[in-house]
């Protein structure tokens, strides 16, 4: 796995990036990053969710997941990058959705939450640029209460080997230029949620060949669930 930027770099590069990004996603995922969002909301929200979005951007899946939970449910969006929360805001109020919702500026690898606060907890493209994904989903872990889910969209290997080297060559020169990577690259945090004791809800590969997505929904066991039987 190629090594992420610094925190630092991130920070700046998504602030530069906040006014365009959501045109400039789209365009270089050829909209797929639209259907990861929306599948993953459909598989991990629930009426009434306490939300967290983290590494949140500039607040498109938290648009959706609030629409999808409905009355009595709240949302928390944490980004590192401020210009990326101001664009979050913005959205929210014209979606009629920001009263009630709390933004934070701070790092998803050091959650500013207490254990278990949280129904559900997403990561919609958040993963990828992050120093360490695995530090980041045990985190997510760490917030989410019993018997809640865990939700992420993030990219991932390109299937076969003409793929991998075609889309490899792609990310070397992409990667020159952090204004279009944007510091993303293929990661593999499932491993870390299944170690964690996370039960798989859904799992999906979506995206154009040579830059896929994985999208995948796990469930944090309650404390009191009976073992599984053999």
């Amino acid at each position: 796995m190629r090594a992420a930027l610094s925190f630092e770099k991130l920070r700046a590069v998504y602030d530069r990036a906040a006014a365009r990004y959501d045109w400039q996603h789209a365009l270089l995922t050829l909209g797929s990053d639209a259907r990861g969002r929306r599948l993953l909301v459909q598989e991990a929200v629930r009426p009434g969710d306490r939300i967290l979005d983290v590494g949140a951007g500039t607040g498109s899946t938290t648009v959706l997941a609030l629409k999808a939970a409905g009355s009595g449910s709240s949302a928390v969006l944490l980004d590192s990058s401020e210009g990326m929360l101001e664009e979050a805001k913005r959205k929210l109020s014209a979606a009629g959705l920001a009263d009630g919702v709390e933004f934070r500026i701070g790092d998803m690898m050091e959650l500013p939450f207490a254990d278990e606060s949280f129904d559900v907890v997403l990561s919609t493209y958040s993963l990828c640029p992050v120093g360490d994904p695995s530090r980041g989903v045990r985190e997510m872990w760490r917030v989410t209460r019993p018997g809640g889910r865990i939700g992420a969209a993030h990219s991932v290997e390109p299937s076969g080997p003409t793929s991998r080297l075609l889309g490899g060559a792609i990310e070397r020169l992409a990667w020159r230029v952090p204004a279009i990577s944007l510091g993303c690259r293929a990661v593999e945090p499932l491993p870390t949620l299944l170690s964690l004791g996370g039960q798989i809800l859904f799992e999906r590969r979506l995206g154009v060949p040579l830059w896929p997505f994985e999208v995948f929904v796990a469930e944090k066991p309650a404390a009191d669930r009976p073992p599984v039987a053999e």
